[in-house]
């Protein structure tokens, strides 16, 4: 997105993105040369931001957290714990309903921005630990990317990657729904430290009712922190013994069951059926994921066996 008619109208347009906020140019620039692109997966929503110019931004980032990871680039902060500046490999957090000010977000900066709704990270934050309920989160004003969060770095960017071909399929509701669970999920195991309980030990019994749910109704947008309290216990926990008995993650377990009914459904052959049709019913993010996972399971594609 790009094009605009002046400061006011290009600090409007990613407030309605993001947050309501003050804007300084620093710069002294007539024009924005503002870059945006965005998509919103409800509770969760992932975008681009490049000002083009050096700016300073006010914002108390009403009920929602923001993490923000520079892609190149400086971002130079004051919060809670004061001064935080952060570069590619770094990202920088502002916690829900706190007031924060970026002091400079150099002119060669481009940030990578995830929005968390407060209400949805902090609670599935305690599903996904298994913790009691708390009234919010307390996160780092920083976040190392480098070490145990760039799996979640790696996850954000590669959506972000699929800004460019257009948003359509990440969109469809049950892609959504599923992928700000993955999001979630991954952030809150990078970043927040486990809860030490007394809880006994997960049993098998445990794997059985998870795998008994998701066989009555693969085609629900499952996400980890669902399975996990279903089975009573945190997303790590239950991640082991599926390793431990199953041999295999819940998310492997649900794609393998996806795909069998699709091939179902498929060599069923119905008039009008599409194989975008089958992949979006079973939760695949685009009709080319669909093909791809279904190939390397059946060394066949779709398309192939809707023609048989």
């Amino acid at each position: 997105m790009s094009g605009f008619e002046g400061w006011e109208h290009a600090s409007r347009v990613v407030a309605d993105v993001y947050f309501p906020h003050e804007l300084t140019v620093l710069s002294g620039a007539e024009k924005p040369e503002l870059q945006l692109s965005s998509v919103d997966f409800g509770p969760v929503m992932i975008g681009r931001l490049a000002w083009g110019v050096d700016v300073a931004i006010e914002c108390e980032y009403p009920a929602a957290y923001e993490i923000n990871i520079p892609l190149a680039g400086s971002l130079e902060s004051r919060g809670r714990g004061g001064d935080v500046i952060s570069g590619p490999g770094q990202a920088t957090v502002f916690s829900a309903d706190t007031p924060n000010r970026i002091t400079r977000w150099d002119a060669t900066c481009s940030v990578l921005g995830v929005k968390f709704e407060r209400d949805h990270l902090e609670r599935e934050a305690d599903r996904i630990l298994g913790a009691p309920l708390r009234s919010r989160l307390v996160l780092p004003d920083q976040i190392d990317l480098t070490g145990s969060a760039d799996d979640w770095r790696r996850l954000v960017a590669s959506l972000s990657d699929q800004f460019s071909g257009g948003t359509g399929s990440l969109s469809n509701p049950l892609v959504s729904q599923q992928l700000a669970g993955a999001v979630t999920a991954a952030f809150v195991l990078a970043v927040a430290p486990p809860v030490e309980d007394a809880a006994p030990a997960p049993r098998p019994g445990m794997v059985r009712r998870v795998l008994d749910v998701l066989h009555d109704d693969p085609s629900r947008p499952w996400t980890a922190a669902d399975m996990a309290e279903i089975a009573g216990t945190s997303v790590r926990r239950m991640q082991e013994t599926f390793a431990e008995y199953v041999g295999s993650s819940p998310s492997a377990v649900l794609l393998d069951i996806r795909l069998d009914r699709a091939r179902v459904e498929l060599a069923a052959g119905d008039s009008g059926l599409t194989v975008a049709d089958v992949a979006f019913r079973w939760g695949f993010s685009s009709p080319g994921r669909f093909a791809a996972a279904f190939k390397k399971r059946y060394g066949t594609t779709p398309s192939a066996m809707l023609r048989q």
